[in-house]
């Protein structure tokens, strides 16, 4: 039996944040294996937010509305300047 003086706590796991830069690996590789080129596909969604430039195929689009746009030009920005850095 419980004992019911103590305050009993439930904690719900929130899901983890989604990587950035798995999706856009993931999209990238989507969108080549279904023949487009994947950066003016890219670029077309970060620019309207029209889902529509992003496939379906391997769950691309979904994956791609996880994230803030802002979220994928600065993950882009970051990994520009680091390997322009070097």
């Amino acid at each position: 039996m419980q004992e019911l003086s103590h305050t009993q706590y439930f904690k719900v796991h929130k899901d983890t944040e989604p990587d950035v830069k798995e999706i856009i690996d993931t999209v990238y590789l989507a969108l080549t294996e279904k023949g487009y080129n994947p950066v003016n596909q890219m670029v077309g969604y970060v620019m309207s937010g029209d889902p529509t430039y992003i496939t379906n195929h391997m769950g691309a689009r979904s994956l791609i509305m996880k994230v803030e746009r802002d979220e994928i030009i600065e993950e882009l920005l970051k990994a520009y300047i680091e390997d322009h850095l070097k």
